[in-house]
């Protein structure tokens, strides 16, 4: 057996709700400006076609965590989204066909370097400094959808700093709804079992700071809850 030079990294999982069970994480998929409003908020057309980015497996935070603030931003957001997640692997998927490819859904939050990502759009760069750095993807327990349960189409989604709201909007508010979303990727990304899809987020995004209590919610899911800390 070939000797590895150190220890591998410890495998990436999120709880399975109301079971004795982890969901292994393979790959994280975000969706870009899927909400009208929040696109017109961002500045962008409101039907524009969905584009993908992506984050580091080892982004992920479980609901309840401590996150410390991030270095090199002075304007990190919040933007709570629903989340699919894939159990059966595919490619080129058709829309009608989605569903049986989505394992069960969860509620994240793709924080964002706010500054770092607006610099970059500005430059024609790449997002990977605003958005794929460490602890940048908090998520709730993954719920199994039951087997002749829908994709959601419509459903509250809303996030609480400290207990005021931010954000509130609506699932059927949805520019690309979810199974369009795994179909589209689909076509650009042979989706396994263990890949994640944070599906955009409705209007309001805003600042965080140290000290504050963060919590996600979509209708029909468990919450995620993580707080903000001072940087050591």
């Amino acid at each position: 057996m070939t000797e590895s030079v150190f220890p591998a990294a410890p495998r990436v999982v999120v709880p399975v709700a109301q079971r004795d069970a982890v969901f292994p994480v393979r790959r994280i998929h975000c969706v870009g400006r899927n909400y009208a409003a929040h696109a017109r908020e961002m500045g962008a057309d409101a039907r524009e076609p969905p584009f993908f980015f992506q984050k580091p497996t080892d982004a992920i935070v479980a609901s309840g965590s401590a996150i410390a603030y991030p270095t090199a931003t002075r304007n990190l957001h919040h933007e709570v989204e629903l989340v699919l997640a894939i159990g059966l692997a595919g490619s080129a998927i058709a829309v009608a066909d989605a569903r049986r490819h989505v394992f069960g859904l969860a509620v994240g939050i793709d924080l964002t370097r706010r500054d770092l990502q607006n610099a970059a759009k500005e430059a024609g760069k790449p997002w990977e400094s605003g958005k794929a750095f460490d602890a940048s993807a908090p998520i709730g327990p993954i719920r199994m959808l039951q087997p002749q349960e829908s994709l959601p189409r419509a459903g509250r989604i809303s996030l609480s700093v400290n207990g005021e709201t931010r954000q509130d909007g609506d699932l059927s508010d949805m520019t690309w709804h979810c199974a369009e979303i795994v179909a589209e990727l689909s076509c650009l990304y042979r989706l396994e079992a263990g890949d994640l899809i944070y599906t955009g987020t409705p209007a309001g995004v805003g600042p965080l700071h140290p000290g504050d209590r963060v919590v996600g919610q979509v209708a029909g899911l468990d919450a995620v809850v993580v707080s903000i800390v001072a940087a050591q």
